[in-house]
């Protein structure tokens, strides 16, 4: 049908194009974000890629929705400018028509972002966190590139090694300086092995000499040795730390229904439902009034979306806090929003004012005459 293939080709052209822009704009900002958490030590430098891309993945919830609900007012909105839907509605289609093609081009979009939202999202953030972990438990000798200078995860040690070994557990050239208060030890060494003893990590240095600095008193000292034990980690054991519930599965905060996770699964559900909601309002919203501008409708819109999603994220620490609960969060908000939608759209079907419903001054006047 030719009013059907219009309306989803427009979409889709706006969709894609949309898409691309938001896309390119939040990889952006998030490979400058990486590059920092890089630079303080928080993710691997060779991973950042990998991070930086996990991280965009757990955003395209967001990146879809503002993408479809854009192309539904833009499309629509270029409709009403270019004289196109007064033709659609002359033969007999009014705007509540434009619905049945509108669903029939969303439906694998929101699908797609129901299955983001439930299921991807917790992944991303497993996997994000898997790496700044694993980054985060290897120890200061691991972390240090050959022939440059980095700190260590505490930020109190400062190395540099070269390193020939293919296990990284042997290294040429070290030199480690740390600063404890107001004593200052600067050790260096011709070789340094990684040896363990009684789940506790030392670095064996060998032939080297070590020059102590008290900067409130003044004093150094220098000593050379033979062999010299420096204690890297104190312990090999991982304390356990409980997951966060934006890692967890939404079948396991379904299991542990706990205020958190039930915070959690509020926006993960409200995301898909936003998406739906959305839409309609885009379908309701989307039209040009030559005598207000099409900036007016466009600023509507975006104030729509932001409201919106700011709810959600509202609620979201609302049900964590106990201040309400998930069914009658998810009812009052979602449920408002669809019925404003459809009444919004109703509206806007039938060419409803308020001037039908409460008649003016002087039309009174004029009925009162006759």
């Amino acid at each position: 049908m030719l009013f059907h293939s219009s309306i989803r080709k427009d979409l889709a052209r706006s969709f894609g194009a949309t898409v691309v822009v938001l896309a390119t704009i939040v990889m952006t900002i998030i490979l400058i974000r990486t590059l920092g958490q890089a630079t303080r030590g928080s993710v691997n430098p060779s991973e950042v890629m990998l991070v930086m891309g996990l991280t965009v993945i757990g955003h395209l919830t967001t990146i879809l929705t503002l993408s479809l609900f854009i192309a539904v007012v833009s499309t629509l909105s270029r409709m009403y400018a270019d004289s196109e839907m007064v033709i659609w509605f002359s033969s007999g289609k009014g705007l509540v028509s434009f619905a049945q093609p509108l669903f029939r081009f969303a439906w694998p979009i929101l699908a797609a972002i129901a299955l983001l939202a439930l299921f991807v999202w917790p992944w991303s953030n497993q996997q994000i966190q898997d790496l700044r972990d694993r980054y985060e438990q290897r120890n200061d000798i691991e972390r240090v590139a050959p022939g440059q200078f980095q700190e260590s995860a505490g930020g109190k040690r400062v190395f540099f090694i070269d390193k020939d070994s293919p296990n990284n557990q042997t290294g040429r050239h070290v030199f480690v300086s740390s600063l404890d208060g107001h004593l200052e030890t600067i050790t260096t060494a011709q070789q340094g092995q990684i040896e363990l003893h009684q789940g506790e990590r030392f670095l064996n240095l060998q032939q080297g000499q070590q020059m102590l600095r008290n900067h409130q008193t003044g004093e150094v000292r220098v000593t050379e040795f033979k062999d010299y034990q420096l204690l890297i980690d104190s312990s090999l054991k991982l304390s356990a730390t409980d997951l966060q519930s934006r890692m967890l599965s939404s079948r396991d905060l379904l299991k542990d229904p706990t205020p958190n996770n039930l915070g959690e699964l509020s926006w993960r559900v409200g995301l898909a439902l936003a998406a739906f909601n959305l839409m309609l309002m885009g379908l309701a919203v989307a039209s040009v009034n030559p005598r207000v501008g099409q900036s007016y409708h466009l600023a509507l819109a975006l104030f729509c979306f932001v409201a919106y999603y700011n709810m959600v994220n509202v609620g979201q620490n609302w049900i964590a806090s106990g201040r309400s609960t998930l069914p009658a969060f998810m009812l009052s908000l979602h449920g408002g929003a669809l019925g404003l939608a459809l009444l919004w759209l109703s509206i806007r079907h039938f060419n409803l004012s308020w001037r039908n419903v409460w008649p003016t001054p002087n039309v009174l006047k004029t009925q009162g005459q006759a």
